[in-house]
């Protein structure tokens, strides 16, 4: 028997192996960026253990929360006497962090977005750096030049760019490498 039906051009080939790469490489982007929330909360779980153990080496006390929060695992310490885990303007905590998070990747194989906060250290960083971001757009909306804050975290950047791009006239942005990287704000174009 032979073939008769016409051989499909080299156009359209290309067509569909294209549309077939386009689709499985949607689906495999949904499912690297959209982690399920059982996926994150096992990941929360993994950093409580590993904190608890770390916990328990250094002698400190402390009740360990865990929890998924807006697509990011979390885990919250809160007890007394764990100010030496936080540090000088939340250096150690920021530590204690990658460490936990290259504890999740070791078990899971993957990188992790967890925050981890000790005795609520984040929780009111988080507002004074509110009330600094809200004193920066004042003095800008005022005088009309940039204000250069100090220089700051990955985390309590995003804290204040949140802020500043939520207030209309103004916006920020971050200058300078880790660990100089500071945010200017100014008047907005």
């Amino acid at each position: 028997m032979t073939d008769t039906s016409t051989p499909p051009s080299a156009e359209s080939a290309e067509a569909s192996a294209a549309s077939t790469a386009t689709e499985e490489a949607s689906e495999a982007k949904k499912s690297e960026s959209v982690a399920s929330d059982s996926d994150l909360f096992r990941q929360s779980e993994i950093a409580a253990d590993y904190v608890e153990g770390l916990l328990d080496i250094l002698d400190y006390d402390g009740d360990i929360d865990e929890l998924v929060s807006a697509g990011r695992p979390m885990v919250e310490v809160v007890g007394g006497r764990l100010q030496p885990l936080v540090g000088q303007r939340g250096a150690t905590l920021e530590a204690l962090q990658e460490l936990t998070r290259l504890a999740i990747f070791r078990a899971t194989g993957s990188p992790s977005r967890l925050l981890l906060d000790i005795g609520g250290y984040r929780a009111a960083r988080r507002k004074e750096l509110a009330a600094v971001a809200r004193n920066a757009v004042e003095k800008v909306k005022e005088h009309g030049d940039p204000v250069r804050l100090e220089a700051m975290s990955a985390f309590e950047r995003k804290c204040v760019h949140d802020v500043v791009n939520a207030i209309p006239g103004v916006q920020s942005e971050s200058e300078g490498v880790e660990p100089n990287r500071r945010i200017v704000v100014r008047a907005a174009d």
